[in-house]
């Protein structure tokens, strides 16, 4: 890491959308351990799942050429993420757009991450997982329909193209 540098800002969209996968896979492997009238129980898998609709989202906005620093700026508003996504050919579901309207109006990130005693009020399960399902599948479909390298403009000391046929060969083999 170099100075002034945040993790992830050199991250190629290939990178973002494969770590958006493994959180994506995780979620699923966590959703059975919740436990009816436990809504703690259910935190790991709301965290994961809303962690990975984000990267999903990122990967998207990356691919499309966004500056990396003004995605950060969004924090952890999947409303705004989605709102230009849509300029990237991102059509969601009606429901799928509200839920993520209602992610951010309601600051579930932050709830699932600090506030047990709000656990009750988060959205239905069977909501948060058909939007995760949704964007992942709709993410991924336009990342391989425009595979073409998008430039990095904040990349340290020039130009670097992202490109996911050279991310691929520099990731190590799993």
């Amino acid at each position: 890491m170099t100075e002034g540098k945040y993790p992830g800002e050199l991250a190629s969209p290939h990178q973002i959308h494969e770590l958006a996968e493994e959180y994506r896979k995780a979620a699923t492997l966590l959703l059975p351990h919740g436990r009816s009238g436990k809504p703690l129980s259910r935190a790991p898998f709301r965290l994961t799942a809303i962690h990975a609709i984000e990267l999903y989202l990122t990967a998207l906005l990356l691919h499309r050429g966004d500056d990396p620093n003004e995605i950060r700026k969004m924090n952890h508003d999947l409303a705004a993420r989605a709102r230009h996504t849509v300029e990237a050919g991102l059509r969601l579901r009606a429901k799928t757009a509200s839920h993520l309207q209602s992610l951010s109006q309601n600051r579930e990130y932050l709830i699932t991450r600090y506030g047990p005693e709000l656990a009750a009020t988060a959205s239905q399960i069977n909501r948060l997982t058909a939007t995760l399902e949704e964007v992942a599948v709709k993410v991924t479909v336009l990342i391989a329909k425009s595979p073409r390298p998008q430039v990095n403009p904040v990349a340290a000391g020039g130009v670097q193209v992202r490109d996911s046929a050279a991310s691929l060969s520099a990731a190590p083999a799993s």
